[in-house]
């Protein structure tokens, strides 16, 4: 069986700005970059970026599973890694695609790319920059942070300021029912918005099931699929809206891409805010799929 040289090696990367979402606050991205060496000489770079509040494995287990791997490892050594260690899947996974493809060229320079804005009232200014400096199909907002009323009227000043560009709204789960009616019933009257993705927590499908029948507003779903078994089964429910995709914890990107290809699923690719490692891997896989919509992915502005 084939040996290739393992190595790893764990970075930090503190925010420009600490991250505010509904799962609380981020100030530093913490991850592993790997690397395969052929005996060739080739070396190819993956990444492990964990997300656990989306249910991924922790940082201290990828790195348990980095050093019981030791100096070498086999393709089939990749291949049986477990499902409990998605974003290792996908870290290993990739770099050996990369060694089996020799393919280290960026192919997703013609995607559009959505823009995270910051939380709360920034995002009135922020916006300015980034449309005048680049191509900006679609922005993002952050909600579920500040006061509903609060950020229902940021959306409403966004959607007045930038009529021709979409903007996805965010909750992570952080809405309650009613809020979730509240802003549906506005983002319905305003025809900027591309679609609100995930109002309510992951395990509230029946309610947001009723809310995508009486809204004109898609929803997304995120934290419902952020694992690949979650994906399946949301997707054997016949969920016929929005798939966001994290693929950097979803594990292996084969099977994933795979499983989107089959099934014809309307998605987006987004970002954990790994480095141009995972970015790299995970822009790919958006190439291949033909995504139509932007690859949220717009988050330089943050490091």
């Amino acid at each position: 069986m084939e040996e290739l040289k393992f190595r790893f090696e764990r970075y930090q990367r503190r925010f420009k700005r600490p991250l505010q979402t509904s799962h609380g606050i981020w100030q530093v991205r913490e991850g592993i970059i790997i690397s395969l060496k052929h005996k060739s000489g080739a070396i190819a770079s993956g990444e492990i970026a964990p997300l656990p509040w989306f249910g991924s494995e922790t940082m201290a287990e990828a790195l348990d599973f980095c050093q019981y791997l030791g100096d070498t490892i086999c393709p089939s050594d990749i291949a049986a890694i477990v499902d409990r260690l998605p974003c290792c899947q996908f870290a290993l996974q990739s770099a050996w695609l990369n060694l089996e493809q020799d393919s280290k060229k960026e192919l997703a320079k013609d995607l559009d790319f959505c823009f995270l804005l910051p939380s709360g009232a920034s995002a009135l200014t922020a916006w300015q920059e980034a449309y005048r400096t680049q191509r900006i199909t679609t922005f993002k907002l952050k909600i579920g942070v500040f006061p509903l009323a609060t950020e229902i009227e940021i959306v409403r000043q966004l959607s007045k300021s930038i009529p021709q560009v979409k903007l996805r709204l965010d909750a992570n789960g952080g809405l309650n029912l009613q809020q979730a009616k509240q802003l549906l019933a506005i983002a319905d009257t305003l025809k900027t918005i591309e679609f609100i993705e995930q109002p309510l927590p992951h395990d509230c499908l029946a309610e947001i099931w009723q809310l995508s029948r009486q809204h004109t507003t898609p929803i997304a779903l995120d934290e419902s699929v952020a694992s690949f078994d979650r994906l399946r089964e949301i997707h054997a429910l016949n969920w016929s809206g929005v798939y966001v995709i994290k693929a950097a914890i979803m594990g292996f990107p084969v099977r994933l891409i795979e499983f989107c290809q089959a099934n014809n699923l309307d998605v987006v690719f987004s970002s954990v805010f790994e480095t141009k490692v995972g970015r790299h891997a995970v822009l790919n896989m958006a190439r291949s799929l033909d995504c139509s919509r932007a690859v949220g992915f717009g988050v330089q502005s943050f490091y």
